[in-house]
Formats: structure tokens, C-alpha cells, sequence
């Protein structure tokens, strides 16, 4: 039988071991880079809406001024009432020097915040990566929709489903009916989150293309593996602001 300080000793070496196993697990492959992005999305009072994205489209300038955006929609599928933004940045240090610079905005703060605030009745955030494999995508063209999608993976991170999940999203694109923007993963929010950001030219375009993708043989295989994999999903249509820049 082992003595205590054996016993000790072993324990104390499986502790050592067990986080790095726990973190690969948990995480997965990740971008070299600590460049993340914030989803934010606000909840606007139905009679505010119009006036809302008046207000956007006059005075983001001000914002942008302090850091890079993506992307601002409005939500027409899937979503009533609903203005989504992604914001880019550099690091948690650069993002904490923004929200700094942006709260002593005096001219933001007064044009927008002060106003606008009333207009909202909820508003949520998301810290996401891109997914390794995924750069973010230009629209072919200016116009055309996008399409949300989010999917809620079972836990344990791309170790677990990322590959089966990636084959999924070529098997899409394959078929040459859609543009993919990107692929974001959770790191704050609601974990084993992963939201695919598609464009398409218009909602009967989209329509035609899923129709003719769920015939395709290769698209059936791929999704009902990754589906094993996949606790719930919902999407939303939406459609770039003027001030969006991608449009």
C-alpha cells in the first residue's frame, strides 16, 4: 500500500497535469492573435424604431472614430425590433482604452447616448473569436441580405465539434448559393455559442439556394453528422443599415 506522502505526491502531479487536458478540450484551436470582436444587440421600443436608426445613421461617425466596426443591422426575419453590431478589436486592453475614450466623448455622449438611451429597452453583449479557419468575408456586391445563424453546441468546445461543424459550413458553401462572412465563437455570453454570419442576395435567393442544398447529397451528410453535436439553433434575417460597412 502507498504510503500518505506517495499519495500526496501522485495527487498533486495529476493536478498539475489536469487543467492543460481540460483546456484543450475545453478550447480547441484558436487564432494566434488576441484580436476578438463584441456582438452587441439592442432591444428598441417598437414606436422608437425609425427615429432609432435615424439617429444611427446621423451620428456613428462619432463612434467609429474610436474604434473599427464590422457591421450594424436591423432585424427583419427572426427578430422584431432588434439593431445588431459587431465591433472589432485589438485586445482587452484596447477595447477597455475605447470604452474609455468613448465615455468622455462629450459630443457622442450628448448627440446619441443621451438621447438614445430612452429609445432601448434592452440591450446585450457577446465577446467572440473568429473561428482559425475563418477570415472575415466581403459581399459580392453591395446590397443583398444577411442571415444570422446561431447555433448552440453541446459543451466542450471545437475539440469536440469543430470539425464536424466546419465540414457542415463547406458543405454550404460549396453549393455557391451564399457568401460566408464569418464564424464566431463564444468567449463571454452563453458558451459553445457559435454564430454564422452568411450573405445572400436577396431573401428569395437564400430561399432557392437552402432548397436546393438540403437536395445535395453531401449537404445532407455533412449537417446530419454535425447535428449530433448541435443542442438548438435560431437565425434572423438582417439588413444592413446606410452606415453599415458592409452593405
Amino acid at each position: 500500500m502507498l504510503g500518505l506522502r506517495a499519495l500526496l505526491l501522485r495527487g498533486a502531479r495529476r493536478a498539475r497535469a489536469c487543467p492543460q487536458v481540460r483546456a484543450s478540450l475545453a478550447t480547441g484551436p484558436r487564432q494566434s492573435d488576441g484580436t476578438f470582436y463584441e456582438i452587441r444587440t439592442y432591444d428598441v421600443k417598437p414606436s422608437k424604431m425609425k427615429e432609432f436608426v435615424e439617429m444611427v445613421n446621423k451620428h456613428i461617425h462619432l463612434r467609429t472614430a474610436h474604434s473599427e466596426m464590422v457591421g450594424i443591422w436591423t432585424a427583419e426575419f427572426g427578430g422584431m425590433n432588434k439593431a445588431i453590431h459587431i465591433w472589432k478589436f485589438d485586445n482587452f486592453a484596447h477595447r477597455a482604452e475605447v470604452r474609455k475614450a468613448v465615455a468622455n466623448d462629450k459630443e457622442w455622449q450628448g448627440k446619441f447616448i443621451s438621447p438614445v438611451l430612452p429609445f432601448l429597452n434592452k440591450q446585450n453583449n457577446e465577446i467572440v473569436y473568429l473561428v482559425p479557419w475563418c477570415e472575415i468575408g466581403k459581399p459580392s456586391k453591395e446590397g443583398g441580405v444577411y442571415e444570422m445563424v446561431t447555433f448552440q453546441m453541446k459543451p466542450g468546445g471545437p475539440a469536440l465539434w469543430g470539425q464536424a461543424f466546419r465540414a457542415a459550413i463547406n458543405a454550404h458553401l460549396n453549393t455557391g448559393y451564399t457568401k460566408l462572412i464569418g464564424v464566431f465563437h463564444t468567449e463571454y455570453g452563453l458558451l459553445n455559442r457559435v454564430h454564422v454570419l452568411w450573405w445572400n442576395e436577396n431573401p428569395d435567393n437564400r430561399a432557392a439556394g437552402r432548397h436546393y442544398a438540403h437536395e445535395d447529397a453531401r449537404v445532407v451528410a455533412a449537417v446530419r453528422e454535425s447535428v449530433r453535436f448541435l443542442e438548438s439553433q435560431q437565425n434572423m434575417l438582417l439588413i444592413p443599415m446606410p452606415c453599415s460597412p458592409l452593405k
